[in-house]
């Protein structure tokens, strides 16, 4: 079973000075950061996915401004993919799907921002496609909603949104337990049980 790694919107918008600063996205760079070594490391596919707005309205993610490009430590190789989207599902409209089944990957190590909105739409997408998901929770981020006149703190937002998707859609962990399973993918080419504390996943 063939992993990949997909880093998810880490973009310069989403970190101070940029027009949409998330809470804690410096760590959760940090953590993909480590994500993307263990991957090249071992000579794991990476895919870039880097979200464009193309409305002429937008205040944010404009092609061509500073705050769409990728994050200074989450850059690209010569040959490693850049998928660029114009919607949260990272598949729609673009050659991410095509891309993953010309690779034979079957897996996917997911992470990147923002946790409710292109993570929560890509995971349910690529899940519904028949690939087995892993959220690295800790290197992912999101920020503060508002419903009802309440402000929703992006910790209960983080925590809400996973909570939802795992189980169903993904398995979700840590970076520390992702870079294990890499590790034992170098050594063997069989399935990896050891992040299924809960029996697997199925969407359904």
């Amino acid at each position: 079973m063939k992993t990949a790694l997909l880093l998810v919107d880490i973009q310069r918008e989403y970190f101070p000075g940029g027009a949409m600063p998330l809470e804690g996205a410096a760590e959760a760079a940090s953590q993909a950061k480590k994500l993307l070594a263990h991957f090249r490391y071992n000579h794991l596919p990476a895919v870039f996915i880097q979200h464009v707005s193309l409305s002429p309205e937008a205040t944010s993610f404009r092609p061509d401004s500073p705050g769409v490009s990728l994050y200074s430590s989450i850059r690209p190789l010569p040959g490693e993919a850049v998928v660029r989207k114009h919607h949260p599902n990272s598949f729609r409209e673009t050659n991410l799907l095509e891309l993953l089944r010309t690779d034979e990957v079957s897996r996917l190590v997911i992470c990147g921002m923002m946790t409710h909105m292109c993570i929560d739409a890509t995971v349910r997408a690529a899940c519904d496609d028949g690939f087995e998901c892993i959220i690295a929770a800790d290197a992912c981020a999101t920020r503060d909603l508002a419903f009802a006149g309440e402000t929703v703190p992006a910790a209960m937002v983080q925590r809400a949104f996973l909570a939802a998707l795992k189980g169903t859609y993904a398995e979700v962990t840590t970076t520390g337990e992702i870079v294990t399973m890499v590790q034992q993918l170098a050594l063997s080419d069989a399935d990896v049980h050891s992040l299924d504390t809960e029996g697997g996943h199925e969407c359904r």
